[in-house]
């Protein structure tokens, strides 16, 4: 499974669960360029095989209900799920 990297400020680690064709995660990933952070990404439904397992359990492992977007701040501290902006400002401190 390999993440697309964004580049931006440092802001710690953060990982953007999506899906291609979701409308809401396409505006939290421009919400993430807006704000000028450094995030990885991964497009969930463009995965096959061993690749979709290992990303969609690792969606499950942090939103049991496996919905998109799902969004991981840090080392698994902090799981927004959903176009939450103002949640992911304030988990930024932006």
């Amino acid at each position: 499974m390999e993440l697309i990297h964004v580049d931006g400020e440092d802001a710690g680690k953060i990982t953007l669960y999506a899906l291609s064709t979701c409308g809401h995660c396409k505006r939290i990933r421009q919400f993430l360029n807006e704000l000028g952070v450094a995030y990885d990404f991964i497009e969930v439904d463009l995965l096959s095989g061993e690749a979709f397992d290992e990303a969609y359990g690792l969606v499950k492992k942090y939103n049991p209900r496996g919905s998109f977007p799902t969004l991981v701040i840090g080392s698994e501290e902090t799981v927004i799920v959903g176009d939450r902006l103002e949640e992911i400002r304030a988990a930024l401190g932006k």
